[in-house]
């Protein structure tokens, strides 16, 4: 798939959004949290960016936050960039690029004091379900641990 601001096309659109987040990441735990509820993606400044913002809870609380993803011409890469809204702040951003139907996108963050890597895979793309993962890496990539899934389908 060539490189261009219409690689998130497929996700313009409203999407039930079902949500699993390990509970205490890089601490061994395997607890996980789920969350239901709605990712709006809308296509913004002529296609060179786009919007999610996701809304979802669960038992043990509720999850807003807005991505705003930015295609970078120059670099044909995108970067994406979340703001969770308890906190009000961007995270650093991830950027990568779409190959072969799947999206990568990598940053290196810290967490809990540490640096760690940050990889963020967008896959099974289909008119009407996509699915992301996120994981973190305490080794530069060497291993990963999976601390995010969401699984979207398509509200028609």
């Amino acid at each position: 798939m060539a490189q261009s601001v219409s690689d998130f096309d497929f996700h313009i659109g409203t999407w039930q959004t079902k949500v699993k987040v390990l509970k205490s990441p890089l601490s061994g735990s395997d607890v996980w949290l789920e969350f239901e509820g709605t990712s709006i993606v809308s296509k913004i400044c002529s296609g060179k960016a786009n919007m999610v913002e996701l809304d979802v809870e669960g038992a043990t609380g509720k999850i807003e936050g807005v991505s705003l993803r930015l295609y970078n011409p120059q670099t044909k890469k995108w970067s994406l960039n979340y703001a969770n809204m308890r906190n009000g702040t961007l995270e650093v951003p991830a950027v990568g690029e779409f190959k072969n139907g799947t999206g990568e996108f990598y940053n290196e963050d810290t967490f809990n004091g540490k640096t760690i890597l940050v990889r963020f895979i967008i896959s099974d793309i289909t008119e009407n379900s996509i699915h992301f993962e996120q994981a973190f890496s305490t080794d530069n990539g060497k291993s990963w641990e999976l601390n995010w899934i969401a699984d979207d389908i398509r509200i028609k």
